[in-house]
């Protein structure tokens, strides 16, 4: 009985890895298959070459973003200081006499820095004014109008 009992574990056991090794088989014949799609008509010198010039154009692409990333830096300062807030007022300095012919321009960039224009008119002459503006004020008096002004120029973000 012992010696019946050793032959099926045997058999069992030949079955077993005959069905291990053609499994075995299989995969190495799929892998086979993949690598002939992944390889074909290439050479080993093509695909190096290849993956050599995809490293190339990787080292390429870094260096344009670092170098697109400073630009920007630079574009964005500059935004800063360029002016971006402008605004008109038409105004009667004279409720006797005229129209709104006179005016008031405010230009600000965002750090409040810029300018404003005025102008008083008259029948007799008429006056234009400049006045420097530093963090939204000026070391001048501005008028009510020029107050004005520049608070709608005031630019804000989005």
């Amino acid at each position: 009985m012992n010696i019946k009992l050793d032959n099926i574990f045997l058999l069992i056991f030949l079955i077993l890895a005959g069905v291990a090794i053609l499994i075995i088989f299989f995969w190495i014949f799929k892998t086979e298959k993949r690598l002939k799609k992944i390889f074909m008509g290439k050479k080993a010198k093509d695909l190096e070459d290849t993956i050599v010039g995809l490293e190339n154009n990787i080292d390429e692409l870094k260096k344009s973003k670092s170098a697109m990333e400073k630009e920007i830096v630079s574009i964005n300062a500059k935004l800063k200081k360029s002016i971006r807030g402008l605004e008109t007022i038409r105004f009667n300095p004279f409720p006797d006499q005229g129209s709104n012919q006179s005016f008031a321009i405010g230009m600000l960039n965002e750090e409040g820095d810029g300018v404003v224009f005025s102008s008083l008119y008259s029948r007799e002459r008429m006056s234009i004014f400049a006045k420097p503006i530093k963090n939204r004020k000026s070391d001048y008096e501005l008028t009510a109008e020029e107050k004005q002004v520049l608070q709608k120029a005031e630019v804000r973000e989005l």
